[in-house]
């Protein structure tokens, strides 16, 4: 039996255990990957934290790609890596901003001063933004008292609350983003062209491998030749919150959270009035379709939006309206209200209520048109479902989620699935590795997004079983059930030679497994409820022994070589979200 004393907020766990397979595992990953991102830091970024490629602007290879090459570095470092990933990625977010702040277009209108504006993108669409954002939105889980993040991450806030005179992105009286392309230098206020989204011409054919096959630069202008309708809101720019949710959990200053739920309320009711279905285009006076001829469906990458692949003349669907759950999450997260959960599980039912027989087999929508609903697949409609459960723990909503890998072993499954997949993580490392060592590409011949097939941060499966949370998708802030810090060194992660295993989440409990694997040294490792402290701790339970909480985290002393299963009682999504660490807080 597990001997576990209790001491005011602190566990102290001192019955020894031999290292289970998953916790050698998750401890060698962290540091294989490491070694692995210096590696890619040093081949593909120079001294000043510049990428060396050929800088340009545009929905293929532009500004984004530069800094989404290091996804996923300051998760690792959340996680517990080292500090060296946190520098690097410091080094190369820096860079970046300069390098594309001197970077100009000579064609694209908007860009011609400079790609970044004030440290931000002058003008593009959220789907691009996002990704852009996607390792500065995380910083403040490692690193949030950084002052230049701070001054960022208000700044960047302000962009969407019309703080700035030269962004008036925002239309405080019909509650809209104004137009699909914004950023620091405001809204475009015309159609787009292929040009605006392609960037300047370019030489292709012989020197760059186009992500998107294109052959040639007329074919990287056909592939955007519908992106046209851009004025008017759009579900991506949603993702937008994330910077007010940012900012908000810095201090907790009111305006961010009042400016936050204002833009979603407005499109809670904006759905409310489709029946159900998130319109993909708001005009500019407020109307559903009101820049598309009063078509709900329209827009660029909206329910509508099936294109021409120039290279083969194939359709493709490329509805992107899944991107605005993250405006639906940060309410969540700043509420604890279910009923921005409840929007988007209605929105599947409505969608999926629309299937129908074909050739005796049941078919489910996922585009709708002139025409009416159209491209029916055998699969439900599901997008956001993952999210929808992980967010309500409602069991009903298990049934749109196949019941195999991480969700299949929180519910009792395959108990060897932290090994097979902290093993499989292993392979997909060396693979990109490889990949790297045989990159033929020179600095001439490189483009921003090339070396994105070879980052070897690889994270997805670290989340879930350390933290037992969601991979933060294209600038999503972090949503799981508990994380770590090491209060010896005073920094976010867990502790040097503490594995975790999240084996079971329910509404209100955590089942959860932490070892020290070092049979020398005594660990200690604060748990906390949440990425930002958002879940209230009420209980933690070893054996028969309760620690009674009542508190956001607690501490736990683990003796060389020791281990146990705890289980903790919470209360979800009632607390206010902080980036501020647990000795820091009340």
């Amino acid at each position: 039996m597990t001997k576990l004393q209790t001491s005011g907020s602190t566990l102290c766990v001192d019955t020894p255990i031999p290292p289970p397979p998953w916790a050698l595992l998750e401890r060698e990953l962290l540091r294989a990957q490491t070694l692995a991102c210096q590696e890619f830091f040093n081949r593909y970024f120079d001294e000043r934290g510049y990428l060396i490629c050929i800088p340009r602007w545009g929905g293929n290879d532009g500004p984004d790609d530069a800094i989404e090459n290091l996804t996923g570095w300051s998760m690792l470092h959340t996680l517990g890596g080292p500090d060296t990933l946190l520098q690097m990625y410091k080094k190369a977010w820096e860079g970046h901003l300069r390098q594309y702040t001197e970077a100009k277009t000579v064609d694209v209108p908007f860009a011609r001063d400079g790609m970044y504006y004030k440290e931000f993108p002058v003008m593009f669409d959220w789907f691009h933004n996002a990704e852009g954002l996607t390792v500065f939105n995380l910083q403040g889980l490692s690193d949030p008292d950084d002052r230049d993040f701070q001054k960022r991450v208000r700044r960047f806030a302000g962009f969407y609350m019309n703080e700035d005179p030269q962004a008036p992105n925002y239309d405080p009286e019909h509650k809209i983003i104004r137009s699909m392309f914004n950023g620091s230098r405001g809204p475009l206020l015309r159609k787009a062209t292929d040009l605006d989204w392609a960037g300047d011409p370019i030489e292709v054919e012989g020197r760059f491998n186009a992500k998107h096959g294109e052959r040639n630069f007329e074919e990287m202008l056909a592939h955007f030749k519908d992106y046209t309708d851009i004025v008017g809101d759009h579900p991506l720019n949603l993702a937008a919150t994330t910077l007010a949710t940012n900012a908000y959990m810095l201090a907790g200053e009111a305006k961010y959270k009042a400016w936050l739920l204002e833009y979603v309320d407005a499109w809670v009711e904006r759905i409310a009035a489709n029946g159900g279905i998130i319109p993909s285009n708001i005009g500019l006076d407020g109307t559903i379709g009101g820049e598309c001829d009063g078509k709900w469906y329209g827009g660029c990458y909206g329910w509508a939006f099936t294109v021409v692949v120039p290279q083969t003349g194939q359709l493709q669907d490329r509805n992107s309206i899944v991107r605005g759950i993250a405006g639906f999450g940060n309410a969540l997260l700043a509420t604890g209200d279910q009923r921005y959960v409840d929007v988007w599980r209605n929105m599947i039912d409505t969608i999926n209520a629309n299937q129908k027989t074909i050739d005796g087999q049941v078919m489910y929508p996922h585009m709708y048109g002139d025409d009416g609903w159209y491209s029916y697949t055998p699969q439900p409609y599901n997008q956001g479902a993952l999210d929808v459960y992980y967010w309500s723990m409602n069991r009903d909503d298990l049934k749109r989620l196949p019941a195999t890998g991480w969700i299949g072993f929180l519910e009792g499954q395959n108990p060897n699935y932290p090994t097979e997949a902290l093993q499989r993580d292993f392979g997909t490392v060396r693979r990109k590795v490889e990949g790297m060592y045989q990159d033929t590409t020179t600095p001439d011949t490189r483009l921003s997004d090339d070396p994105m097939g070879f980052n070897p941060a690889t994270v997805s499966t670290l989340i879930e079983l350390m933290l037992g949370g969601l991979t933060p998708r294209h600038g999503e802030p972090l949503h799981c059930r508990v994380r770590y810090f090491d209060p010896v060194n005073r920094r976010a992660g867990i502790p040097e030679d503490v594995a975790a295993l999240v084996e079971k989440l329910t509404d209100d409990e955590v089942t959860l497994t932490l070892v020290n694997i070092n049979p020398v040294e005594g660990r200690t490792v604060v748990v906390q409820g949440g990425a930002y402290a958002e879940h209230q701790l009420i209980s933690a339970t070893a054996d028969d022994q309760v620690l009674t909480l009542d508190r956001s985290a607690f501490t736990v002393q683990l003796a060389p070589g020791a281990g146990s299963r705890i289980v903790i009682q919470m209360k979800r999504y009632v607390n206010q979200p902080t980036f501020a660490f647990p000795w820091n807080r009340d």
